[in-house]
């Protein structure tokens, strides 16, 4: 009697824990769609411990309402690429660690682009320039700063036009600091190669690893070059005179240059040129709610000093829907970005075969 009571007593247990991973898996599938919800946060805003650990230092740095949100949609994506990670490696298909390593880069540049990286220089300003235009030097670039000096005073450009103009800047600083930090890698990856005494089968296949980063780094190099053109010329003469573009967002025009440089035929360019279209709708868009959160942040700000509750109320409210919605098109503008990148890598290494 007490082998059948010990039997019901297991079978009990066994689906508790059924039951119990059964809530977990249909919680996991809904988790996307709660992740802002007041819940969600309090268990911690992402599913990976060192996101969350960033994410709670950013809220201690005097960083502005934008850039917060810059930061969640960057560190959603993190999120999402560690996560597919993990269901790689479980399978056994990052043997060569490849993936893992780019996923550090990626930390390294979203910690850079910051100013969480350690270093005191690092500290980047609001994303609105007239803030800040005495802080040229956040360009960490002598020609850089010279060019946006010169564009500044030239004369030649709106408030609107300069407002741009700081942003495709601003994209050229990334792209530098990106291609720094795959250099880094691959110099300290071949260093380690080259000291090898005996290379084995899986150092040869590391080796043409590294054939490929050096075929990223020119690819790199060579956007990083065709954008300082750009600037120059802009700079030097204005929008008007340099017009005729496709595209205006500075994304979208590296990725236009790139999609001609691929193995696309007449009818996929063109499909690709329409999508580029509505990609660049999507960023003017997430910029609109940008300067909106922004300017709800200031009236916050501003409505706290007055002690009037009721319009404390109202104004919070707005400003949590607004920063919601900033954060919630950041994260789609860097899919849609990751998306665009992959099919253009395919193309442009079917060029190379």
């Amino acid at each position: 009697m007490s082998a059948v009571w010990e039997l019901l007593a297991l079978s009990a247990s066994l689906l508790v824990v059924v039951l119990a991973q059964g809530g977990k898996y249909s919680r996991e599938a809904n988790e996307a769609a709660t992740a802002s919800s007041p819940k969600r946060q309090e268990a911690g805003e992402f599913r990976v411990v060192k996101l969350n650990q960033i994410w709670e230092k950013a809220q201690r740095l005097h960083l502005s309402a934008v850039k917060l949100a810059e930061l969640h949609s960057d560190l959603k994506i993190q999120e999402k690429d560690e996560l597919s990670w993990k269901k790689l490696k479980a399978e056994g298909l990052d043997e060569d660690g490849e993936k893992e390593a780019k996923l550090r880069r990626n930390l390294h540049v979203i910690m850079t682009k910051y100013g969480m990286n350690g270093k005191k220089d690092a500290q980047l300003v609001d994303t609105n320039y007239i803030k800040d235009v005495t802080e040229s030097d956040v360009l960490d670039d002598p020609r850089l700063e010279k060019l946006w000096s010169k564009a500044k005073t030239s004369g030649k450009f709106s408030d609107q036009e300069l407002d741009k103009l700081w942003r495709e800047f601003k994209h050229h600083k990334e792209k530098i600091h990106e291609y720094n930090i795959l250099l880094e890698t691959v110099s300290r990856t071949e260093e380690i190669h080259k000291n090898m005494i005996n290379p084995s089968e899986h150092d040869q296949f590391k080796e043409e690893i590294l054939h490929g980063k050096h075929t990223e780094l020119k690819d790199k190099m060579r956007s990083i070059n065709q954008g300082f053109d750009r600037l120059r010329k802009i700079s030097h003469q204005g929008y008007d005179t340099a017009s005729g573009l496709e595209f205006e967002e500075p994304r979208v025009i590296d990725l236009w240059d790139m999609a001609k440089s691929a193995n696309f035929t007449e009818k996929e360019l063109e499909s690709f040129r329409e999508e580029l279209k509505h990609f660049e709708a999507k960023i003017e868009k997430h910029h609109h709610y940008q300067k909106q959160l922004e300017i709800s942040h200031q009236k916050l700000k501003h409505v706290e000093g007055t002690g009037d509750k009721d319009h404390l109320s109202r104004n919070k409210e707005k400003y949590v829907m607004l920063e919601e919605k900033t954060k919630e098109l950041g994260y789609k503008v860097k899919k849609h970005l990751q998306d665009l990148t992959s099919r253009l890598s395919r193309g442009l290494q079917h060029n190379e075969l």
